[in-house]
């Protein structure tokens, strides 16, 4: 399932983005105005989603920042990493430790030609055009192979991304398949969106399917994401709302309206 390269030309301004929504939600500029409507009605739908985000990404800021300077991780291996923006992985990791090296993976070709304009002069970092299911293609590409030793512990981050998978492509699977794959010390990052409401679970499923043209999965429950954890260390405080793992201080951002959330946590294999 590994995509081939395309050309920027090749983007479909159309058709909301998922990667591009997302950033339209962080406040970005790299989205149009099919992203910017999907945005307006999904926010009707759940009206924490613009918080919910914000609060997502600075989940993954902090993160990348423990586990680069507590945990000595030097290896950031980042699935269905979305565009640019501000504190990206390598960013944060290379303050930590200016050898950090980061692998970003995704199919979208506008965060292939964005990432790659802001990487050039990054020798320690990388954006791999594949689709993130590839386990294969992923961890085999020439980048992959040149930037992470799997003699050595790796972070492999999936924020935001399983709920982007369908039942039928096994997400759970595909994270075992990334495990295998990965040296004893490594980290496996995961959030995903669940809510425990199923009208809000059916009805934002079935819109993202629809305005994507497909590339979505669909949001689940917190037991699916203990289920992709079960057997593994988890890091305390454990699986949690992502707003409430190891913030930075009491006056730290929390999410406050409940229709969705971002549920997840750090194992070490």
């Amino acid at each position: 399932m590994s995509s081939g390269e395309r050309p920027l030309s090749s983007i479909d301004v159309s058709t909301p983005s998922v990667a591009r929504m997302y950033d339209f939600y962080l406040g970005g500029k790299d989205n149009y105005a099919a992203d910017r409507e999907a945005c307006a009605a999904l926010s009707e739908q759940a009206p924490s989603t613009q918080a919910l985000a914000v609060n997502n990404r600075r989940f993954l800021q902090r993160v990348v920042k423990v586990l680069a300077a507590e945990y000595g991780v030097r290896q950031f291996l980042d699935h269905g990493s979305g565009l640019p923006t501000q504190d990206n992985v390598h960013q944060v990791a290379q303050r930590v430790n200016p050898s950090s090296r980061v692998v970003y993976v995704d199919n979208d070709p506008m965060v292939l030609a964005h990432g790659r304009a802001l990487l050039e002069q990054n020798e320690r970092t990388a954006v791999v055009r594949a689709d993130m299911r590839d386990t294969a293609g992923v961890m085999e590409h020439p980048d992959t192979q040149r930037l992470i030793d799997l003699s050595q512990p790796v972070a492999t981050l999936f924020v935001s991304v399983l709920h982007c998978i369908p039942d039928e492509d096994d997400p759970a699977g595909l994270l075992q398949r990334v495990i295998a794959r990965l040296p004893p010390g490594s980290f496996l990052v995961v959030c995903q969106l669940v809510s425990a409401h199923q009208h809000i679970r059916d009805s934002v499923t079935e819109f993202m399917n629809r305005s994507t043209g497909g590339n979505w999965g669909r949001v689940r429950e917190v037991r699916d994401v203990q289920a992709y954890l079960s057997g593994l260390d988890v890091l305390a405080p454990g699986l949690v709302e992502v707003s409430t793992w190891r913030p930075d201080s009491e006056l730290a951002p929390r999410q406050r309206t409940h229709e969705w959330i971002e549920y997840g946590g750090v194992a070490r294999l």
